[in-house]
């Protein structure tokens, strides 16, 4: 092929990528919610003060949504992300300050401005079914770093999320708009209802028709679907509801009542139970339905978005959970220690906090290994989910240090016996080729007191009693102590 040629298809292609993106209408749109989740999670998991999920036109680069960041656009050709949308695989820079493409780029010499630059591209198909990089999912920072294996992984994660999230946005525009037009265009009613039943089928999705005393309930047959009956006479609105569990009737009930009031749309995703009991997420979208100015009903989107949830939840898991040990991680941590400090001075319940140090858990890498260093950490994670802890919040801090956060009443009446029950069960054999050591822990606990307010000073508290159990633990050692155990 021709230079020619080749400069002529790019352009083709340029082209119809172009197209593809503009036939979405994500440009210039205002701000939606679950593209603003999703910008919120990729900061969130990767750990760096900006997000964004941007959509690269034919000369500017379109902010949809920002995290620690501002929506709108600037020119593509200082965009990192012009450079994101020609690779399959995330584009990582780990210091653009020495990358020769942004060394003047403005967004690099702006005080503050980005050092650190991580994207994966988000892709659609358009009406030929040919996919199509239309922007990118990536996170900024202002100092240089790197992105191990698992970041990459996530931020692909969070590309695949961000394209579902697209197709489904998409296909829910065309069947409401197919929907809302289908009885002023008789004349190709049948040529619609066949492309609204396929856009159903595409996107797990429903339209739905109430009147305003509930007496009169239509549904499409994506709805059938969903709750998993066959398609036939709509049930009645009370059997209808009884398919959600109390607690989502209420917040649909809820939605209903105040649309109809404020006249504004709603948009909630709750949790379902099909006819067959299997357990669901659906999202439910409603408006007015308006008869020459006269409200008559409302009408609406019925959308099963189980899959997407799900992979919402495991994605949040995964930023929460210390992966080696299958507990809590630093971040999970701070948080629930905020939410139980609130607890226990609004409830006047009371709040124990241990912090555990692993006692010579360096000579244990040292002599044995950290494969067996890495056995002893997940030990430790099992035994901090002991069930006489009753369920306990339970995290791995850092390196070896754990913390765990104690509610019970009963448990929290007896500090000793928790602090002596921990050391005790921390102390345990570990061995390799012959070789064997005792791994220990030392532990600090503490009650929160009512004029203790601040998680530093909750924290210092029992750090200051775990510094001192240290202490006497290594003197008792000195005098004597047993020295098999790894000090």
């Amino acid at each position: 092929m021709s230079p020619k040629d080749l400069v002529t298809n790019a352009f083709a292609d340029e082209k119809r990528r172009v197209a593809a993106l503009h036939a979405l209408a994500l440009l210039d749109s205002a701000p939606e919610r679950e593209f603003d989740a999703l910008v919120e999670l990729a900061a969130e998991m990767l750990g760096c003060p900006t997000a964004l999920m941007t959509l690269v036109d034919s000369d500017r680069l379109w902010i949809k949504a920002a995290a620690g960041g501002e929506r709108g656009e600037i020119s593509r050709d200082i965009g990192m992300c012009a450079y994101t949308i020609q690779n399959e695989a995330p584009l990582v820079i780990e210091n653009l300050d020495t990358d020769s493409r942004f060394v003047e780029n403005p967004l690099v010499l702006a005080d503050r401005g980005a050092r650190f630059y991580a994207g994966a591209a988000i892709h659609a198909v358009d009406d030929r079914g040919e996919r199509h990089a239309i922007g990118s999912i990536c996170v900024i920072d202002s100092v240089p770093r790197s992105l191990n294996d698992a970041g990459r992984r996530a931020l692909t994660h969070l590309a695949t999320l961000a394209e579902v999230t697209v197709a489904a946005r998409s296909a829910a525009h065309q069947a409401i708009a197919i929907a809302t037009t289908a009885d002023r265009q008789a004349a190709t009613l049948a040529r619609q209802d066949r492309i609204f039943r396929q856009a159903e089928r595409m996107a797990a999705i429903g339209s739905w028709r109430t009147s305003l005393d509930h007496q009169h309930l239509d549904w499409s047959d994506g709805v059938f679907h969903i709750y998993g009956l066959p398609v036939g006479p709509v049930p009645e609105m009370e059997v209808a509801m009884a398919f959600y569990p109390p607690h989502a009737r209420d917040i649909l009930s809820a939605c209903l009542t105040t649309t109809l009031e404020t006249g504004i749309p709603f948009d909630i995703e709750v949790d379902f139970t099909t006819a067959q009991g299997e357990p669901r997420r659906v999202r439910v979208l409603g408006e007015l339905e308006d008869d020459a100015g006269t409200t008559i009903g409302f009408v609406g989107v019925f959308q099963d978005v189980t899959e997407r949830y799900a992979l919402e939840l495991n994605l949040r898991r995964s930023a929460d959970t210390d992966s080696l040990t299958g507990i809590s991680n630093r971040a999970a941590f701070d948080r629930a220690l905020d939410a139980a400090m609130t607890r226990s001075h609004t409830d006047g319940t009371p709040l124990l906090l241990a912090l555990i140090d692993l006692d010579g858990f360096k000579a244990i890498n040292d002599t044995l290994g950290h494969t067996s260093g890495d056995d002893v950490l997940r030990a430790v994670g099992e035994i901090l989910q002991a069930p006489w802890l009753k369920q306990s919040f339970a995290a791995r801090l850092g390196g070896d240090e754990f913390g765990l956060l104690i509610e019970d009443p009963g448990l929290t009446a007896t500090p000793g016996y928790i602090s002596a029950r921990l050391e005790e069960a921390l102390r345990f054999p570990i061995a390799l080729n012959g070789l064997a050591m005792i791994s220990a822990g030392t532990v600090g606990i503490t009650a929160l007191e009512p004029d203790c307010h601040a998680i530093r000073d909750f924290i210092h508290q029992a750090d200051t009693i775990l510094y001192k159990a240290k202490r006497a633990r290594v003197g008792e050692r000195r005098r004597g102590g047993d020295r098999r155990a790894a000090a």
